[in-house]
């Protein structure tokens, strides 16, 4: 789930609805928070995004080698319900958690992920990832909220948050099938209809009443990036990686995640942003979904597409996170991250301490991300431990570090060149 994707998610949470499909993002910063929210990262309303933004905050602070607030991890911790889940924002969180915390996959997926790069909290983490595997749907997918049908974004997320723990995705099946499974069902064939003159094939959000799956952009951003081994963290590719330049069919979700990068690399527009529009409203470039693909392309091994997208972000995307808050500086510092941009030095600005200054003040503990790797037949995690870096008052750090890779397999697989230069649908 993106800013995009939350602008839809919000009325159909509020009205009970299971699914969501993705929008543009969002205009302005919601008001203030209601209830106590010390420890929150923003000022906006936290009731649809909160552990949300808070991880994808804490994640982007630590990609960038900053030191992370200690009361921001509390907060965090303190939002977890007994059975492992998050809900987007609990006003009493020593309250049991009930019918009205409407938990979903997208802010567990993304608390594991920022479990695993604080480091500890294994058993919060562990936790977690149990109660993702008691809502798994029959395809192998995760949708929204539990129950609801499989999509690529939170399917994409959960996989991430597999990979951060260093579990293989083809261990956490149902039905026989696996996150992968979904999402290749999500792959739009190389024949269909999509937009003109883009190479490779995009991936539908969900598929459509009457079954047919609709190019997304948002949805192809976030399967690429999965389909090629990479979470919310991606490690710039130092070269370009050979591979097909045209569509095939494909068997696997990186085959299909190949195509996705190829489709995505036409989508960016002349001046290197991606254009998107509400039904009836006129085109225009969307920062959050142009970071995303700047990721996604990374991923892929396609730097100079990636770096496009970035390119275009210097000058636009600062604006749009000002206005639209933490997680929006997020995803401005992975999309650096992910292409060797500074983000410390982003058109003369510092991304990392614009983030941080929305968040919590007092102690700060050093965050660490350490690769690990899955062992075993049944993907158990590496049991690496290291001792807690010192924190701000000189006293030891309450976290043990684990071992584990936010960006394990980031960048694994081809290179897709000769890709169109074209606006996107």
């Amino acid at each position: 789930m993106n800013l995009r994707r939350l602008a839809a998610v919000v009325p159909l949470v509020a009205a009970g609805a299971l699914g969501a499909a993705s929008a543009p993002a969002l205009a302005a910063a919601p008001a203030a928070a209601p209830g106590p929210a010390e420890g929150l990262f923003g000022t906006q309303d936290p009731t649809y995004d909160g552990v949300w933004r808070q991880s994808l905050s804490l994640v982007a602070l630590d990609a960038a080698g900053r030191r992370l607030p200690v009361k921001a991890v509390d907060w965090l911790v303190g939002q977890q319900c007994e059975d492992g889940s998050f809900a987007p924002y609990r006003a009493k969180p020593a309250a049991d958690c009930g019918p009205k915390d409407q938990v979903d996959t997208n802010q567990t997926g993304a608390a594991i992920q920022a479990f695993a790069a604080i480091g500890g909290h294994r058993a919060e983490a562990e936790k977690a990832l149990g109660w993702l595997k008691s809502v798994q749907n029959k395809d192998g997918g995760w949708g929204y909220t539990a129950g609801s049908p499989s999509d690529a974004n939170s399917t994409s997320v959960v996989l991430g948050a597999l990979r951060a723990l260093g579990v293989r995705p083809a261990s956490v099946t149902k039905g026989g099938k696996s996150a992968e499974d979904a999402l290749l069902s999500l792959a739009l064939k190389c024949d269909a209809k999509q937009s003109p003159g883009k190479a490779g094939s995009a991936f539908a959000f969900q598929p459509e009443k009457d079954g047919s799956l609709v190019a997304n952009a948002d949805a192809t951003a976030a399967a690429v990036t999965a389909g090629y081994g990479a979470g919310f963290v991606v490690v710039a590719p130092d070269e370009e990686r050979g591979g097909s330049t045209g569509c095939e069919t494909p068997r696997t979700a990186k085959d299909a995640a190949r195509n996705g990068a190829l489709w995505l690399g036409g989508v960016l527009g002349g001046n290197g942003a991606v254009t998107t529009a509400l039904p009836g409203a006129k085109p225009k470039p969307d920062p959050g979904n142009t970071a995303d693909t700047a990721v996604a392309l990374a991923a892929a091994g396609m730097p100079e597409e990636a770096r496009e997208a970035v390119g275009w972000l210097r000058s636009e995307g600062p604006a749009w996170a000002a206005k639209t808050g933490p997680a929006a500086w997020a995803q401005l510092i992975l999309a650096a991250h992910a292409t060797g941009v500074d983000p410390a030095d982003f058109a003369g600005r510092d991304l990392p301490a614009k983030l941080a200054a929305t968040g919590p003040g007092g102690k700060t503990v050093a965050g660490e991300t350490v690769r690990a790797h899955g062992s075993g037949e049944d993907g158990q995690h590496a049991k690496d431990e290291k001792d807690a870096k010192k924190d701000d008052g000189g006293g030891p750090s309450p976290w043990w570090f684990v071992g584990v890779g936010l960006a394990a397999g980031a960048g694994i697989g081809f290179l897709l060149s000769s890709r169109n230069k074209k606006n996107s649908r």
